[in-house]
């Protein structure tokens, strides 16, 4: 099969497709002949050798897909050949085909493309095990959602809306605050002109908000701390801006704030099979409703990964990037 390899760690341009051998399934995995893939920030770090794959995990790039089921191991019950699905992936995404734990495999929604369906599984994943399974984040609270016109927060906002919160967002131009605002997005913030803490204590008559989600860190941690209400709760998944930061315990202790990170890709498949299902009860009936779209930005050719990434790291993007084998 062809795939994307990182031929050396370096910039996009050490990106290259290249014939490999087809992945070999287990017997609780299946194979997908890959429709489209999404690109993820991570996909940047991996490709500079920052990020390596989990110890097992495939090699090659891509932490999500879409596509139809090839084939299916001997312990495998839900799934069949020829099933269109999605799938959460530890890498292999950048490829014609991959193999994957059947866990981590989800039905395309209905009213969705097979090609689009490529850019749910990892947002939707990564937002709903963080605000909602860990920070129980709920119907009437505040969120906020640093960087709002990403894959991440484009997602966010849509399903913290579905779900009754109210939702502040940052981002660097008034073209990404109105795509967040169209989204459902309540407040929208520019980071480069405006104080985020500033506006969130006046929009909130001087409370702060319930949760944050935050993927800047180091930069962001103090003023993410002083924009917290009481009980609030601060969840990182993300370091972009640095990961080394000092902290004020007085402000966690007088607030009862509560600091939480995680990430998905190093978590156990049987950790991440209990996230997929949860995201297919909780997120899939919201997007076949028609309350969680796409927002897809661009779309490339697999043959094109290097000018995709090179898209990523302006961060010029509102939403996801797909690639197509």
């Amino acid at each position: 099969m062809k795939a994307v390899v990182v031929t050396t760690p370096g910039g996009p341009e050490v990106l290259r497709v290249q014939e490999v051998e087809d992945p070999q399934i287990k017997g609780d995995e299946v194979l997908i002949k890959v429709e489209a893939t999404a690109l993820n920030r991570a996909d940047t770090f991996q490709r500079k050798g920052l990020y390596p794959p989990p110890p097992g995990s495939s090699q090659y790039l891509g932490l999500e897909c879409s596509g139809t089921i090839e084939a299916v191991g001997k312990h495998v019950s839900r799934w069949k050949v020829g099933d269109q699905v999605c799938a959460l992936l530890s890498g292999g995404g950048y490829a014609e085909k991959v193999a994957v734990p059947a866990g981590q495999v989800l039905p395309v929604p209905p009213g969705i493309s097979l090609k689009d369906a490529a850019s749910f599984p990892e947002v939707a994943c990564t937002v709903w095990s963080t605000i909602f399974m860990m920070s129980r984040l709920s119907s009437g609270e505040t969120l906020l959602v640093h960087g709002g016109s990403s894959g991440i927060g484009t997602f966010a906002i849509q399903i913290a809306k579905y779900r009754g919160v109210r939702v502040f967002v940052t981002a660097g131009s008034e073209e990404k605050l109105a795509a967040c605002k169209e989204l459902g997005a309540d407040v929208g913030i520019n980071y480069k002109t405006e104080d985020f803490v500033t506006r969130v204590k006046e929009e909130t008559g001087g409370k702060g908000v319930d949760v944050i989600l935050d993927s800047i860190g180091q930069a962001y941690f103090k003023l993410n701390l002083d924009s917290l209400a009481f009980d609030g709760r601060l969840f990182v998944i993300g370091t972009l801006s640095g990961a080394v930061s000092e902290i004020d315990l007085r402000v966690v202790l007088s607030k009862r704030l509560t600091i939480q990170a995680a990430g998905l890709r190093y978590r156990s498949p049987e950790n991440k099979a209990v996230i997929v299902r949860e995201v297919e009860e909780n997120v899939w009936p919201a997007i076949v409703a028609g309350k969680v779209k796409t927002v897809v930005y661009k779309r490339f050719p697999l043959s094109e990964a290097a000018e995709a990434h090179q898209l990523m790291e302006t961060s010029q993007h509102i939403g996801k990037i797909l690639l197509f084998p």
